[in-house]
């Protein structure tokens, strides 16, 4: 047999002191009624405390912060940090306006400025071979490994013969040998563009051939005895080397 247990009620109490609130909690046989309020108590204090926020308050900050990440603060003043920076390729040592500088001088072979060939570079030569490589392929033949490679052969060859034509006093280093040989070959890749449109057979070509071989030839050699000493009473040698050097490059727009 089951017994009963005598519940007592449970009170909650209340801060208001309203003894019908009170009332209601206590009897639980009364059900709660709820009242709409009126607009008289519609402004009175209830239980649930209210903080009021001003926004207007806060006064707005005119400078701007910059967000952090891993204890690293970015100013907004980072744009012109990078406006500062040097150009990506003057970073990786290409000089474009040098290498326009140097183009124009082999352009003109009548006055050849040395003075602009005294810092040598790479870059300008290796955008040449690249020209001639590409207007070899339009002709339908793919010589990009054969102009890197002969360049690197005819560069050592025009250095040990120089070198030894000028003895201990030969001041020509490898790096600027090949830097005077790839500019010098401008003309050679002017000759192998206009080949695309003249007749591979004929006079005409053979005759461009010649004079553009002059031109590079007269240019490097040039740019040799003006950059490089103990060179002058060679002379002829070193133009010699240097037809050699083009001849062989022009037999491969032609043939």
């Amino acid at each position: 047999m089951a017994r009963e247990f005598n519940v007592p009620p449970v009170v909650f109490p209340s801060n208001d002191g309203n003894p019908s609130v009170q009332s209601q909690r206590r009897s639980p046989n009364v059900a709660p009624s709820f009242q709409q309020p009126s607009p008289a108590n519609a402004g009175a204090s209830t239980d649930i405390p209210f903080m009021s926020f001003d926004i207007g308050s806060a006064s707005a900050s005119s400078s701007f912060s910059g967000p952090v990440f891993a204890g690293s603060i970015y100013a907004p003043g980072g744009a012109s940090f990078f406006e500062e920076e040097p150009p990506l390729l003057e970073e990786l040592g290409i000089n474009t306006r040098q290498i326009w500088r140097k183009t124009k001088s082999i352009l003109n072979p009548i006055r050849v400025n040395a003075s602009l060939h005294e810092d040598a570079d790479l870059s300008g030569p290796f955008l040449f071979l690249m020209a001639f490589g590409l207007f070899q392929l339009l002709a339908g033949k793919l010589h990009f490994g054969i102009i890197l490679g002969w360049v690197t052969v005819v560069a050592f060859f025009l250095y040990v013969v120089f070198n030894m034509l000028a003895g201990r006093n030969g001041n020509l280093d490898l790096y600027r040998c090949v830097s005077l040989i790839g500019y010098c070959m401008l003309p050679i890749v002017i000759f192998s563009g206009l080949a695309l449109v003249l007749p591979q057979r004929g006079v005409a070509i053979f005759a461009m051939e010649a004079a553009f071989v002059l031109w590079s030839t007269r240019t490097c050699t040039k740019l040799l005895l003006d950059l490089a000493s103990c060179g002058d009473e060679h002379r002829g040698l070193l133009a010699y080397a240097c037809f050699l050097i083009y001849t062989l490059f022009s037999l491969l727009v032609i043939f």
